[in-house]
């Protein structure tokens, strides 16, 4: 018989801020998080925005010599799980040989390999430090939460872009289901806010080039020109509710639901079938019909094909209860964290659960004939969430889909 799964804990760094509460504060009251970018030279750029992360100071955390050892991407991972693992009160209640770690990137470390490549462009390769290698791998920021928190169980990281850390959390709840952990440390974590991929992303002209930050990031309005760069972490503790409830641990919401699928189309073009087949699969896994999800956490990136594509998906699986749902994309604030985004989302969608509160979708200016659903356009919401659904669709066709679920004596049986 599968286990249960409930979250116990939860960590957020992120461009609308570096803790739980004061991100989900900050999304329920439409703060946007993006901003002319001043942290490096965009002359040569049509885009001069992103969301970065601002205040981030891991030295409360990490010795001097760790932060020097671990590109940003790690230290967002290893100050996020350090903020989650502190949340659910696991320490001491874990055995670490039932405790791993699963995380999602979709870049790796990338400001290492910005900063060291120049330093090879300006003086040969010779000028590549030591730490070159361990510091850009993307298995790196799993490997060192690991270490922090000494999880000896299963231990990854999926690198599917933007469906990364979906991916993550969503195989993490099936290795408890299964029985082959008690508890993991799961999630995403990016630090893309770099010249090299802006430049990339702007050459794949899938970026805005709004001038103005506060309005670049529109899902779903018919204006919508591309998603913004952003970054940070969101990480959780799951574990299995046995293991919860034998140690009288705070229970958040209970997954219930995981789907994944390959659109097996395009590298970078959705077709809006793998999306369906992802949300169909979650709700199959979660026991659930349509009618009963409240809210969709949309992946909702700003790009006029994917809130077309992802609007269809939720028409063509919900019918007629596609008008009544509430949905919002949280990215018109915080922007696309690429591999941390279904981290961050994650947990916006859980805070939407316990707060009985809807982010907005800011910027939702002028209606789309072709995205017509309930958006909550710019003002929060305040309802009785009891089913939640999170969406992440990737660059080559990765699809992840997580159900969440209020927990309480309702669904104790």
């Amino acid at each position: 018989m599968k286990k249960r799964v409930v979250i116990t804990g939860m960590g957020m760094i992120s461009p609308i801020g570096n803790s739980v509460n004061e991100a989900f504060q900050n999304a329920i009251n439409g703060v946007s998080g993006i901003k002319i970018i001043d942290s490096f030279n965009t002359d040569e750029l049509k885009v001069k925005i992103a969301a970065p992360v601002e205040n981030f100071d891991p030295s409360p955390i990490l010795s001097k010599r760790e932060i020097r050892r671990q590109d940003l991407f790690s230290q967002f991972a290893v100050v996020g799980a350090h903020q989650a693992f502190e949340d659910s009160k696991l320490e001491g209640n874990i055995d670490p040989k039932r405790l791993g770690v699963i995380l999602g990137t979709g870049m790796g470390g990338m400001q290492t390999y910005a900063n060291d490549l120049n330093k090879a462009f300006d003086g040969g390769l010779k000028k590549i430090p030591p730490m070159f290698i361990p510091m850009i791998i993307p298995n790196m920021a799993s490997g060192n939460v690991a270490i922090a928190f000494n999880a000896q169980a299963h231990t990854t990281t999926i690198t599917t872009a933007c469906a990364a850390a979906t991916h993550a959390i969503g195989d993490a709840y099936r290795l408890i289901q299964h029985d082959y952990a008690d508890a993991m440390i799961t999630g995403g974590t990016e630090a893309a806010v770099n010249p090299y991929t802006l430049a990339g992303f702007s050459a794949l002209t899938a970026l805005s080039t709004n001038p103005d930050p506060s309005k670049a990031s529109r899902p779903f309005d018919k204006h919508r020109d591309g998603f913004v760069l952003g970054e940070g972490a969101g990480i959780l503790v799951i574990e299995s509710l046995d293991h919860a409830l034998n140690r009288k641990a705070h229970i958040y919401a209970e997954i219930i639901g995981y789907g994944s699928s390959s659109d097996a189309y395009h590298i970078t073009a959705p077709n809006g079938i793998g999306a369906q087949d992802a949300m169909k699969l979650a709700l199959d896994d979660a026991n659930l019909k349509p009618e009963d999800v409240d809210y969709i956490n949309a992946h909702g990136t700003s790009t006029p094909i994917n809130d077309k594509f992802e609007t269809d998906a939720i028409k063509q699986v919900f019918k007629d209860h596609a008008y009544h749902l509430a949905i919002s994309s949280t990215k018109s604030m915080h922007g696309h964290a690429l591999g941390a985004t279904g981290g961050i989302e994650a947990i916006l969608s859980v805070k939407t659960i316990t707060e009985g509160v809807i982010p907005p979708t800011i910027n939702q200016e002028t209606s789309d004939e072709e995205c017509d659903l309930n958006y909550t356009p710019n003002v929060a919401q305040k309802k009785n969430i009891d089913v939640a659904m999170s969406t992440s669709l990737g660059f080559g066709g990765h699809n992840a889909v997580l159900i969440f679920r209020k927990y309480g004596e309702k669904h104790d049986s």
